[in-house]
C-alpha cells in the first residue's frame, strides 16, 4: 500500500487537509486509504502530537524513544525537527537512542525514558517504575505517556509494514548530522 494521492482523498478527510495547510504528510496519505480510520484517529493524533498534559519536550522524548524501539527512520526523522523546536538539543536527540542510562540525562528524563522502555518491553509500567515516575509526573501525564507511546507503536507498525518514505519537506529540515544511515546503524536495522 502507498500513500493515497491528495486528489483521491475522500471528502470526509477535508479537515485533515485543512489542519495540515493543504500538505498532509505521507503517513496521513497512507492512512487516507482507510478514511474511517484516519477520521477516527485524527483527534487522538492532535492530542498526542500536542503532548496532552505533558510538556512538549517530554512528548518528543517519548516519541523519539518509541521510534528507536520501532527502528522507524520515518518516525525518528519526523520528530527530530519537532524535538529541536521543543527545546531538545541535537545531542539530547542522539542520546535518546543510547537510552536512559546515558550519563547526560537528569533523573526526570532518565525516568521517562525508562518508563517508555518498560512499556515497550514489558507491555506495562511496573509498580517500582510508577513510583519513580510519580516523583516527576502526575497520573494524568502518565496516562498521556502510555497513550502517546501506543499511538506511535501503531504508526511505527504501519510505517514499517509499507516502508513509508520520509517526506521531502521533513528531510530538508533535518540537521546535516542526522542521517538515515546513522540511525539505522545505531538501532541495528537489518536489511
Amino acid at each position: 500500500m502507498k500513500p493515497l494521492p491528495l486528489i483521491d482523498w475522500d471528502e470526509s478527510l477535508s479537515h485533515v487537509i485543512d489542519d495540515m495547510n493543504g500538505r498532509p504528510l505521507n503517513v496521513h496519505g497512507l492512512m487516507a486509504n482507510h478514511p474511517e480510520l484516519l477520521n477516527a484517529w485524527w483527534d487522538y493524533r492532535n492530542h498526542a502530537v500536542g503532548g496532552g498534559a505533558l510538556e512538549q519536550r517530554d512528548c518528543e522524548l517519548v516519541i523519539l524513544r518509541v521510534a528507536t524501539h520501532m527502528q522507524s527512520w520515518y518516525e525518528w526523522a519526523s520528530h527530530v525537527d519537532r524535538g529541536l523546536a521543543s527545546g531538545l538539543s541535537v545531542e539530547d536527540i542522539e542520546r535518546v537512542r543510547r537510552g536512559p542510562d546515558d550519563s547526560g540525562w537528569n533523573d526526570r528524563d532518565a525516568a521517562l525514558l525508562r518508563g517508555v522502555d518498560e512499556l515497550v518491553t514489558e507491555r506495562g509500567i511496573s509498580p517500582a517504575m510508577q513510583e519513580e515516575l510519580a516523583n516527576h509526573f502526575t497520573d494524568v501525564q502518565l496516562l498521556d505517556v502510555i497513550a502517546i507511546h501506543g499511538m506511535y507503536i501503531t504508526l511505527g507498525c504501519m510505517i514499517n509494514t509499507w516502508g513509508l518514505a520520509l517526506d521531502e519537506s521533513v528531510e530538508r529540515r533535518l540537521p546535516s548530522s542526522v542521517s538515515q544511515d546513522a540511525f539505522e546503524r545505531s538501532v541495528k536495522i537489518k536489511r
